[in-house]
């Protein structure tokens, strides 16, 4: 199969598992089948996370197989699938993303989701790099598993070269979602040594796993140990229980037993048997593009109300909210300076900064708007969100030419963090009119392709709820009286903080 714009062709169909398409479907159907004979199936809850083998389907197709069964279940409920694997041919610091929408298999191209890859792109540790991906069996080879498996979903695919299990986790953190969000990694375990020895091996790199003892995993016992080590890192920290479901080699198999490869498969949940994805903001499953905002936010201290306090979320502290602060100005500043957004360690920040959490950043220029771009959802860290919007208010506000030098110390900067958008039920525009809280909350309407949204900010130069909603139908595209029964609407509040100029004496 050759490259086709943007996607990436398969590396080994034919050789780690069969390149006719008709073949292979009724390989994997039979891997299937045969694992939930053997009592591997889908129980009430679905796991978040799973570790699953990577070699050729005769050798390790069965114990992939009793792992994924255990999504049978769950195959509209899983809609982004989390992929991460070791690198086998091009080495690579850190973990890579490609650039690629797709990747293809001889069942068709799994969709990648851009969005979600871009939000990683920020981190320090995450590379965009096609080279390792070209020909790296370690994510392939779960491909033809997934549309067997799941109804419809998109793919993050990385892979984990030399990085710290702090920075995996760290990534993981940032793409865990939701339960429609489910983590793999990829890894065999102890390589070519004769069966007993394996077995022994195996058994050590096991028990570690199912005890989260990152320690344990030795750089013999698993070739996925980076990405393995990350995971029990986070599992750890969440109080995930990991379980074995399958452990066995090649010896098993379908091979010798004088040089063998181990294989396990383990399924990470929550102790009280609940999807533990509570833990993190569920990322968003269709991200919006940065949806620029039309009105200025005043140059002033924090809003006076809290309602991010009021919607149970935990208040700022002010030296919270200035790192905040100083964290969107100093993405302008080197901006200007390199033209690049900045890369960040979210270990050098409050851990609540590493939560996805969506925010609108705004600037101004002489109480006039100079750039406003914002996000509606969780989906990257806070942090990043906020490096990410200032950047993008400065560079990249369509509205506006990109920011220039002497520009900078002249701007005021306002951040408003969104709290998680709640559906409005309503049967007419009244029903939409009664549930509005002026003053306080932001709304979003969509009605087909068409969306827009308000920040609370808004009311102070719309304060008539009527034609608060009738400008934000504009805004969208809709005339004054538009009126659907297909439109929807959500409202949120923000926690809103600024600082007025200067801003370069605080950039760094």
């Amino acid at each position: 199969m050759s490259a086709s714009a943007g996607v990436r062709p398969p590396a080994v169909a034919g050789s780690f598992y069969p390149g006719d398409a008709a073949e292979l479907a009724n390989t994997v159907q039979s891997l299937i089948r045969e694992a939930m004979a053997q009592g591997h199936r889908g129980g009430p809850t679905l796991p978040k996370a799973i570790i699953a083998p990577h070699a050729g389907y005769v050798y390790s197709g069965p114990i992939a197989a009793a792992v994924y069964a255990r999504f049978s279940s769950g195959r509209n409920t899983i809609r982004r699938i989390i992929l991460l694997g070791p690198a086998h041919r091009v080495a690579v610091r850190g973990l890579a993303v490609p650039s690629h929408t797709g990747f293809a298999t001889p069942l068709g191209v799994v969709p990648l989701d851009r969005a979600m890859i871009d939000t990683i792109k920020v981190l320090p540790q995450v590379h965009e790099f096609d080279a390792t991906h070209a020909a790296e069996h370690s994510l392939e080879v779960h491909l033809p598993f997934l549309p067997h498996i799941f109804e419809s979903f998109t793919l993050v695919p990385i892979v984990v070269g030399d990085a710290e299990p702090q920075e995996v986790a760290d990534v993981l953190r940032a793409l865990w979602g939701g339960p429609e969000t489910l983590i793999v990694v990829s890894s065999d375990l102890s390589h070519y040594h004769d069966y007993d020895t394996a077995r022994s091996m195996d058994s050590t790199t096991s028990n570690a796993t199912s005890n989260l003892q990152i320690d344990g995993i030795s750089d013999q016992g698993a070739c996925g140990r980076m990405p393995i080590r990350g995971l029990l890192h986070l599992a750890k920290e969440l109080s995930l229980r990991a379980t074995t479901i399958d452990l066995r080699n090649s010896g098993d198999t379908a091979g010798p037993r004088d040089a063998v490869v181990g294989y396990g498969a383990y399924v990470f949940e929550n102790r009280s048997g609940a999807n533990p994805a509570t833990t993190f903001a569920p990322a968003p499953i269709a991200t919006p593009r940065p949806i620029a905002q039309p009105t200025p936010q005043p140059a002033a201290a924090a809003h006076p109300a809290s309602p991010s306090a009021a919607a149970g979320q935990e208040t700022l502290t002010e030296n919270q909210r200035k790192q905040l602060l100083d964290v969107a100005a100093r993405s302008i500043s080197i901006g200007l300076k390199t033209g690049h957004r900045p890369k960040l360690d979210l270990r050098t920040f409050h851990p609540r900064f590493g939560q996805p959490a969506a925010c609108f950043v705004t600037l101004t220029r002489d109480t006039r708007l100079r750039g406003c771009i914002g996000s509606l959802e969780g989906k990257r860290p806070l942090v990043a969100d906020i490096a990410w919007n200032a950047y993008a208010s400065a560079f990249e506000d369509g509205r506006f030419k990109p920011l220039a030098t002497e520009e900078f110390e002249q701007l005021a900067l306002s951040i408003s963090i969104l709290t998680a958008p709640q559906p409005m039920t309503f049967d007419n525009e009244e029903g939409l009119l009664s549930q509005l809280q002026p003053g306080i909350d932001g709304l979003t309407i969509q009605d087909g392709s068409r969306r827009a949204t308000f920040l609370p900010q808004v009311w102070e130069q719309t304060p008539d709820p009527i034609q608060f909603v009738q400008h934000l139908k504009a805004k969208a595209g809709f005339a004054a009286d538009h009126w659907s029964h297909e439109l929807r609407a959500w409202r949120y509040q923000t926690d809103s903080f600024s600082r007025p100029t200067p801003l370069l004496a605080n950039a760094g």
